[in-house]
């Protein structure tokens, strides 16, 4: 029998050394909520992954032993007992399993990551202090000591991670922020595994040398561009798969398509960073506050900014690139967001206005742009409506853009 890919006997579940999506682990939300509907569905996967062999004893390694009525293993030849999330982040804790896998789908999914206010309010978790010691645990594992370097196909370069700085010249040159060491496994025939990042003291043949023997395991094959400090990785041994740029652009190819998988993660790195709440007051801060200011947007080669305002954990969003105005909630729990067109311009001040009310339990949110110095329009600009309105939320201001963003005269009226 099986259930959205997933067999719900655990024995059916092959070992293999790359999961698949929708046979190892779902794919989809509609996926998840098939498979770990129940506590004892959490369990039996969680075993699989433990145990895929079947029990093996974790106080003297013997392979063999039976269940108990009470759900603990007991060992055939110490009489050891054990339970199969003992000397894990779900030990001796006493939040469902269920709500466990789905906080970590949740953090695993979210490219802009997940706050702890927003999974007890998704989850309905009792206490903001629970979500928080939840999160910490997932974080607290992500980095494991001593674990296994990447292997099978690598892909391997290195990117500047931070602000820009004027009058520097790009690729390596000194000056820049952080330079960074990039690693990510490549599946066949599509896919990415595992990847490593590590700051660099410098685009030197021992600093890129050291990167690549302390995160990949030697007998991989290494791809990287021609640049020189990657030369003697065959004799480290790794196979050396080297892909010049200069011939790519000879061939009528797209440079940026030599290296698919490390430009991802980098664009993924960079693109998180570049995102900025700032927020200016208590986040038990009650709807009826109105936040007021004053944005300057710039525009870097082809990327305008996207900037705006925050109020009771929604953002009234200018747009750059779209030429849109939105009002949302978290981009990362998104539940409700309304768009509407709005031609602005780079270099140019305007001022913002927002405020959200609660009105027979719904939560109205207004927002309105204009230019700085121009007469405040009497109507908003737009107006959005959500029925499980969020009650209490910082104000704040809000930027997304590699170019640079201005804010001036912020402030806050509270009626």
């Amino acid at each position: 029998m099986w259930r959205w890919g997933y067999a719900v006997k655990r024995t059916n579940l092959r070992v293999v050394d790359h999961p698949r999506a929708g046979v190892q682990y779902p794919r989809s939300v509609g996926e998840f909520g098939a498979w770990f509907s129940t506590d004892d569905d959490c369990l039996d996967y969680l075993e699989w992954l433990r145990w895929p062999h079947g029990f093996v004893c974790p106080r003297c390694g013997h392979a063999g032993g039976w269940r108990l009525g009470d759900g603990r293993f007991k060992c055939a030849a110490c009489d050891s007992r054990t339970s199969v999330t003992a000397g894990t982040i779900f030990d001796k804790t006493r939040t469902p399993l269920t709500v466990w896998f789905t906080v970590c789908w949740m953090f695993a999914s979210g490219k802009d990551g997940i706050s702890a206010l927003s999974v007890q309010r998704t989850l309905e978790i009792g206490s903001y202090h629970t979500a928080w010691a939840m999160l910490h645990r997932l974080r607290s594992v992500l980095v494991r000591p001593g674990r296994d370097r990447l292997s099978g196909t690598v892909e391997v370069d290195e990117t500047y991670i931070g602000g820009k700085e004027p009058g520097l010249p790009g690729g390596r040159a000194k000056g820049k922020k952080i330079l960074t060491g990039i690693a990510v496994e490549v599946h066949e025939p599509k896919g990415l595994g595992r990847c490593r990042m590590a700051p660099l003291a410098d685009a030197s043949l021992p600093s890129l040398h050291a990167f690549v023997t302390d995160h990949v395991e030697p007998g991989a094959t290494v791809i990287t561009d021609a640049w020189q400090g990657y030369h003697g990785l065959d004799k480290l041994g790794y196979t050396h798969d080297r892909r010049s740029q200069r011939a790519a652009r000879a061939r009528g190819q797209d440079p940026g398509e030599l290296l698919p998988a490390v430009h991802r993660v980098a664009s993924l790195a960079k693109r998180w960073l570049q995102r900025s709440d700032v927020y200016i007051g208590p986040a038990d801060m009650k709807a009826g506050y109105t936040v007021q200011a004053d944005l300057l947007g710039t525009k870097r080669k082809r990327n305008t900014c996207d900037m705006g305002l925050i109020a009771n954990r929604y953002t009234l969003d200018m747009q750059g690139n779209h030429q849109r105005l939105q009002i949302r909630t978290w981009a990362a729990d998104l539940r409700m967001a309304k768009t509407i067109d709005f031609a602005w311009d780079t270099d140019v001040w305007y001022t913002a206005k927002l405020r959200v009310d609660i009105e027979g339990g719904k939560g109205f949110i207004r927002g309105k742009v204009w230019k700085r110095g121009e007469p405040e329009p009497v109507e908003w600009t737009i107006t959005a409506e959500d029925p499980i309105p969020n009650l209490e939320g910082s104000p704040g201001i809000y930027g997304y853009s590699a170019a640079e963003v201005f804010y001036d005269n912020v402030g806050v009226g509270v009626e």
